[in-house]
């Protein structure tokens, strides 16, 4: 499967929206100012040779590895392990429970959705893991562009020329699996940043920007910005569970290797039963937006073409399924995974959605239970 589909056509059903992969023009930066945290964000074109570290972040201080906040260490954890609670926000909670349920699955060990000291050990491998770092902002990642993304305005977003993060706040949040909110709470309420200043940040590792033949999106690029690896396992098939709201992968020996929370519809949008197929795989996508498929459309919004961008209505990737108008994507909103409804589609983080993008491939297998 390569790394992008060219001139593929997906439409996202009860999204009513279709999305295509092919190469367009990076986004030129704005007038923001350097240590604003309104500056512009990560530009879409593909990293020139050389800037593999470009978006590395030098740690500057690890947190104590073992904290108060026992919930941050866990899901820091879990992350890593591809057992993902959401966003990490060192809160007790549905997704964190369930990420405990996985893993202790996957592990073979009682499954409680506790954090307890036999799950610790192994999602720690017994060393001294911390849950925090404080890290010192690379210039190259705090590089704009940024554009301040309309929420919802479908017809306003297609205005602009990339839908990337508001401001650098919301571009280092994501890449620490977390949101704005939770990175003021680990640091002061006055917290700013810029290219060099520091910041405590959950513990997510970097990861170098990958050269991939063909990238003409930057989805490399993408990938390290939101700290993730390129190289993944693989998946032999899926199980997206409603009642649960979890996205569970298997390997080819049905044994569950990754787990995401994730958003599946809606009473009106409800998510589709059944047995399924992976079509493709399209990494930073176009939006297409037609007010006519879409039920909950304002009579005055017009059809409309969305550049690519982690604020767009399927954030990073869209993976597309043999179900005529349905797929799986991300979003602009990690917080409101398994919180609220959508439109039909399965709705991931970014981060988490861009981590199963590297794990699927066209012929994966899909079901879809209740």
């Amino acid at each position: 499967m390569k790394n992008h589909l060219l001139l593929v056509a997906l439409l996202c059903s009860a999204c009513n929206v279709s999305v295509t992969d092919a190469n367009s023009s990076a986004p030129q930066d704005n007038s923001g100012q350097a240590g604003n945290i309104t500056q512009p964000a990560n530009s879409a074109a593909a990293p020139a040779p050389g800037k593999v570290e470009a978006y590395a972040f030098q740690v500057v201080q690890e947190q104590n590895p073992y904290p108060a906040n026992k919930f941050l260490q866990a899901q820091v954890a879990l992350d890593r392990w591809g057992f993902s609670p959401g966003v990490l926000d060192g809160k007790d909670g549905m997704n964190l429970k369930a990420a405990l349920r996985g893993f202790q699955e996957a592990n073979k060990l009682p499954v409680t959705g506790e954090y307890d000291q036999k799950t610790a050990a192994a999602l720690l491998e017994g060393e001294a893991r911390p849950s925090t770092y404080l890290v010192r902002i690379p210039d190259d990642f705090a590089r704009g562009p940024f554009f301040d993304v309309p929420r919802g305005n479908l017809n306003e977003q297609a205005k602009l020329p990339a839908l990337t993060y508001r401001n650098l706040l919301e571009k280092v949040a994501e890449r620490f699996h977390t949101t704005p909110e939770a990175l003021i709470a680990l640091n002061a309420p006055d917290t700013k940043v810029g290219a060099g200043t520091t910041i405590r940040v959950p513990a997510i590792d970097n990861q170098p920007i990958a050269m991939i033949e063909g990238d003409a999106r930057g989805w490399g690029e993408t990938l390290a910005s939101l700290g993730v690896a390129k190289d993944q396992p693989q998946a032999d098939h899926l199980v997206v569970d409603k009642s649960e709201g979890l996205l569970k992968v298997y390997n080819t020996e049905n044994r569950l290797i990754a787990q995401f929370p994730v958003t599946t519809g809606s009473q009106h949008d409800p998510l589709p039963i059944g047995e399924w197929t992976i079509k493709g795989v399209s990494r930073n996508p176009v939006f297409h937006y037609n007010p006519d498929l879409f039920w909950d459309a304002s009579s005055k919004d017009e059809k409309a073409v969305l550049k690519p961008g982690p604020n767009g209505p399927v954030g990073v990737v869209w993976i597309d399924l043999s179900k005529d108008h349905y797929g799986i994507h991300g979003t602009p909103e990690p917080q409101t995974i398994g919180r609220t409804e959508s439109h039909g589609c399965i709705r991931l983080t970014n981060w988490d959605a861009a981590r199963l993008a590297q794990m699927v491939k066209s012929g994966v297998k899909a079901k879809f239970q209740a």
